[in-house]
């Protein structure tokens, strides 16, 4: 049986989690391949999987891109400490963080740090030219800490889902 765990008024059946699951490995399938793959009519696949972005558990359909094929050589995970904690700061890196393309995630943490992004540049010079003239025009930021990414044991966008019980 699969879990029936209720998530936010709607509890997730095998089938659903099965949807969920081949659209997390290829969400370019039509829906008669997906209907295929979790053995079911197209029909009902086509509304479950509509309800499924309903409800917000598909939240969008993406590529995902090769970095190096773009000439992105270079990842850094850069540790980022505000100046001072207050909530003008932190909305106001917030909205410039929020508006730089090299910049592909941005968390909030606990800890030594306030935020941690992740970037993707060209090479070092890039990534220098970055922090100086791209970070360092953002006023909140205090203090930041690169972390050079010098290889990708795994890059998942997938999540764990649930499994039978």
């Amino acid at each position: 049986m699969a879990n029936t765990d209720n998530y936010f008024g709607y509890t997730l059946d095998e089938t659903d989690i099965a949807i969920l699951r081949e659209l997390q490995n290829n969400g370019k399938l039509t829906t008669k391949e997906l209907a295929n793959e979790v053995n079911l009519s197209m029909s009902p696949v086509f509304e479950r999987q509509k309800r499924l972005e309903k409800l917000g558990f598909i939240k969008k359909y993406v590529a995902v891109l090769d970095p190096k094929k773009l000439g992105y050589g270079m990842s850094v995970i850069c540790n980022i400490r505000l100046k001072q904690h207050s909530r003008e700061n932190g909305a106001q890196f917030v909205e410039a963080i929020s508006k730089i393309d090299e910049v592909t995630d941005c968390w909030n943490t606990s800890g030594d740090y306030d935020f941690m992004i992740r970037v993707y540049t060209r090479d070092m010079e890039h990534y220098q030219q970055f922090v100086l003239n791209v970070l360092g025009d953002i006023e909140s930021i205090g203090s930041l800490h690169s972390i050079f990414v010098i290889g990708t044991v795994k890059s998942s966008h997938a999540l764990p889902l649930p499994t039978k019980e």
